[in-house]
Parts: C-alpha cells; structure tokens; sequence
C-alpha cells in the first residue's frame, strides 16, 4: 500500500500522514498494524468459507469414490 493509498483511507492528506509519520510514528505504525489485522482476519474468514465448502463437498461425495 502506498503512502497515498494509507492517506486515502485515513481521510487525511499526504502532508498531514508525513507529519504523523516524523512527530507520531507509533500512530502510524499502530495503523498500519490494525489495517494488517483486517486483511489477515479477512483471509482466515474466507479459508474457513472454503473449508466449509469442502466439508460440505466430502460429506456428499464420500461414498462416490472416483
């Protein structure tokens, strides 16, 4: 993710994110922590919704042996 991106999503300006990157970096690094922890949390949420799928898959296919 760029700086621009980060900007974006904070609904700040690029300036204002630099700022707080020289005077209030553990802020920025405790954001980028927890956009961090959204994606991993979003990742492990759709491996259980295939998993799900695939228990789905074995308990109808289990006597069909191909």
């Amino acid at each position: 993710m760029t700086k621009k991106d980060l900007a974006e999503i904070l609904n700040i300006s690029r300036p204002t994110l630099n700022k707080w990157e020289k005077e209030r970096p553990e802020l920025v690094r405790l954001i980028n922590q927890g956009l961090l922890l959204d994606e991993l949390i979003e990742n492990a949420e759709s491996n259980l919704d295939k998993l799900n799928e695939l228990k789905q898959q074995v308990k109808v296919d289990k006597f069909n042996l191909k």
